[in-house]
């Protein structure tokens, strides 16, 4: 069975960072695109950022651009989403998720396995 535990959440002040981790039990994500959604209270998820199985390929929205990198570690079982310059609108539940397709996507749908999330809470 799969299981994907997220860590790192936590209060932080504007401009500060946080490194989120995202530990795979069960799979390995070798073979497995990994992304990571949020989502903040009366708003719909949304689409974070990705990394393809194979190349390490990344993909962002770009509201995080330049300030968030999702990377993988070389044992393939921890991904992690470092987050610097950090702004209140950040703050929200943030969820990792592996997909099956293996490339980088923004889609929701194309994830089958889910996290339990972790929090970010920044303040202004």
């Amino acid at each position: 069975q799969v299981q994907l535990v997220e860590s790192g959440g936590g209060l932080v002040q504007a401009g500060g960072s946080l490194r989120l981790s995202c530990a795979a039990s069960g799979r390995t994500f070798r073979s497995y695109a990994v992304g990571w959604f949020r989502q903040a209270p009366g708003k719909e998820r949304e689409f974070v950022a990705a990394i393809s199985s194979r190349r390490g390929t990344t993909y962002y929205r770009d509201s995080v651009k330049g300030r968030f990198t999702v990377s993988r570690d070389n044992a393939e079982i921890t991904v992690y989403l470092q987050m610097n310059s950090l702004k209140p609108e950040d703050t929200a539940v943030y969820y990792c998720a592996t997909a099956p397709v293996g490339w980088a996507s923004g889609r929701s749908d194309d994830y089958d396995y889910w996290g339990q999330g972790t929090q970010v809470t920044v303040s202004s």
